[in-house]
């Protein structure tokens, strides 16, 4: 019985672990959203995992980015716009020295800010979501929620050049699936 009970115990732990690590969104926009976000990401982190560290530092023009620089900027700026229109938050920008990275450190700050975003999809509820903000750059007053695309979309053009760097390089790059 105690053996049973323990052990009931143990597997109890394991899914509410489990359960807490797995957080499905708060709303629909987000459920239907967080499958799109995901496959944005992986396929992000595949180019960056692809490009070969001995390239992170080719650049196609001298007006261009680096490698490196397109996914630290992308990495970086992925919390920052997050933060800035999704949850309303003033934030100063502070961009990491991509020539002092390597490809770990790269790949590391991608992770860690598709998972800030990542973690706001999930928990965040339909009255913020619901909330306008303006958009810097435009002045385009829009929904938290359509803000999630910016931020989507962004990534989107500093991964296609990416993507790009890879085919200049004689690379195959990742396979875009959906």
């Amino acid at each position: 019985m105690k053996k049973t009970l323990v052990s009931l115990l143990g597997i109890l732990c394991v899914l509410v672990t489990y359960g807490q690590s797995e957080l499905v969104p708060k709303t629909p926009f987000t459920k239907d959203y967080l499958p799109v976000w995901i496959t944005a990401k992986d396929h992000c982190l595949d180019i960056a995992k692809t490009m070969p560290e001995t390239l992170y530092s080719y650049r196609p023009t001298p007006i261009s980015k680096t490698f490196a620089e397109q996914m630290v900027h992308i990495g970086y700026t992925v919390p920052l716009l997050t933060k800035r229109y999704v949850q309303g938050m003033e934030v100063k920008p502070q961009v990491p020295d991509a020539s002092k990275m390597n490809k770990t450190e790269i790949i590391d700050l991608l992770e860690a800010g598709f998972a800030y975003t990542t973690e706001v999809i999930k928990t965040i509820e339909q009255e913020q979501l619901d909330e306008t903000c303006v958009m810097y750059h435009s002045g385009n007053t829009v929904t938290r929620a359509f803000a999630l695309f910016y931020v989507q979309d962004h990534i989107t053009n500093h991964r296609a050049k990416a993507n790009l760097y890879l085919r200049m390089n004689g690379i195959d790059p990742p396979e875009y699936t959906w």
